[in-house]
């Protein structure tokens, strides 16, 4: 296939366009891609728009035209927002509190996780019909390793994703920004140049000119202790780093500082990797009201470890150490964590762990955010092998396997257990709040749950709602 030095193409009518004209000759669109380095480049990045807030607007026509935060209760945390709602300054992370001072206009809905996870498996899909090589960041981006389809799909992988785009707009109704370029670290920052619907590409001949002003805060690893720390020693952009020679920056930071080296010149080996760079999987939630008692704790940790298990299940993993998070009245936050003799994926050791972990917290401290999570990762059949001692393991096991395949069938809410049944109950009268639509009783970041008031024995039997 002979594919020309210099591509230029149209992402609305996907003509390729060879003069340098500001619009499509063919259609006239001013969405036309042009780059020296376009028809060699195959790594990269999409992430959807607004993913949570663009999937409710799809479905509720009559919210296009006005700011949605994807988040909930006052006391929660903003999701994500559209983009109606970030000209005002609304920010993913941002209290929901903040959110509505500067945008008071603003309708809040909670998150729909099941809806949300429906799309992104949907996109999921349509990418790995491209490529095989798909690394899932998350629900809604992932890096993509076009290399070699040329011939395949009889295009340059430049244009296989504009396609894609098309697709995607066409068949789900959200939209995407591709980031195109050599590596992973480019190519996830070219995709959050130019957003919504953006595509935009950076090449190797322009690397280092590109990142030359650029913060260092943009370089993959570098947190805001990191950051701070650079500041202190009179580092702030990226080219400051290009003048250092490598041993003085592993003298200085370690390991970090080898990175540091690399990424600032746009140097990045990793390779795509359809089985990710997952760490870790959890679930948390912020409270409408402070929470100290273990009547009040225990059952949302009930909740959120069925929410691990559940990604555990999905993800075909298994995980080694459970992780506790809380965060006080006063945003401190505690974190504990337990390694596991075997993997586990069932939301019974998940939350037994927990449980455990949780015990030692509760000493009257009132709490304004609960997590669960899990980390060190193993194969799915490691999990959970027979145990001789705990002769109910096994029983339990096959009980959650049959609720999961029921929820599966039903819908997340078909069916509960007692830790979270009768708490579901009480909240399904609405807490009031100014324009919050389905506000919940308490708020997860990511993904909803409920509280109960009081927990039920050990083994305590799973009913149906009804």
């Amino acid at each position: 296939m002979s594919i020309p030095p210099h591509l230029r193409f149209c992402r609305d009518c996907l003509a390729r366009d060879a003069t340098a004209g500001a619009r499509c000759r063919a259609c006239g669109s001013p969405r036309v891609v042009g780059h020296g380095e376009l028809a060699e480049l195959a790594i990269a990045h999409i992430d959807c728009d607004a993913f949570y807030a663009a999937v409710e607007k799809r479905d509720r026509p009559e919210l296009r035209q006005q700011p949605v935060i994807i988040g909930g209760g006052h006391r929660g945390v903003v999701a994500t927002a559209c983009y109606i709602a970030r000209i005002h300054g609304v920010r993913s992370a941002m209290p929901t509190f903040k959110a509505l001072k500067l945008c008071p206009d603003a309708v809040v809905l909670r998150p729909n996780m099941a809806k949300y996870a429906e799309v992104g498996r949907a996109v999921r899909d349509m990418m790995l019909a491209i490529t095989p090589l798909v690394e899932p960041l998350s629900i809604d981006e992932a890096f993509l390793d076009l290399s070699g389809t040329e011939r395949l799909h009889g295009q340059p992988p430049a244009m296989t994703l504009a396609r894609l785009v098309q697709d995607v707009e066409r068949e789900l109704g959200i939209s995407v920004s591709v980031g195109l370029s050599h590596n992973k670290f480019l190519a996830k920052i070219a995709s959050d140049l130019e957003k919504p619907r953006g595509f935009s590409v950076i090449g190797r001949a322009e690397t280092l000119a590109f990142l030359r002003d650029k913060p260092i805060s943009m370089i993959w690893g570098v947190g805001e202790a990191m950051d701070r720390s650079l500041r202190r020693e009179g580092l702030t952009t990226i080219g400051q780093l290009q003048t250092m020679d490598e041993a003085d920056l592993m003298k200085r930071y370690g390991r970090m500082g080898q990175r540091l080296f690399g990424l600032s010149r746009g140097i990045d080996i990793r390779r795509v990797d359809p089985r990710g760079d997952m760490k870790s999987i959890s679930a948390e939630t912020t409270f409408h009201q402070d929470l100290s008692t273990r009547d009040q704790l225990v059952p949302v940790l009930r909740a959120l470890s069925e929410k691990v298990a559940r990604r555990l299940k999905a993800t075909e993993l298994s995980a080694s150490t459970i992780v506790l998070k809380m965060k006080s009245a006063d945003f401190r936050t505690r974190t504990r964590n337990r390694k596991l003799h075997d993997p586990t994926r069932l939301a019974d050791r998940i939350f037994e762990t927990g449980l455990a972990l949780i015990e030692k917290e509760i000493d009257g401290t009132r709490f304004r955010l609960l997590g669960i999570g899990c980390a060190d990762f193993r194969p799915a059949a490691l999990a959970d092998p027979h145990d001789l001692v705990d002769l109910g393991a096994a029983k339990r096991a096959k009980a959650e396997a049959a609720l999961d395949r029921l929820r599966d069938r039903f819908g997340q809410g078909a069916i509960e257990t007692g830790y979270t049944f009768r708490q579901a109950a009480a909240s399904e009268v609405p807490h009031p709040a100014r324009r919050h639509e389905n506000t919940p009783a308490t708020q997860e970041s990511k993904n909803g749950s409920r509280q109960d008031t009081r927990p039920p024995p050990a083994g305590d039997l799973p009913v149906k709602r009804l």
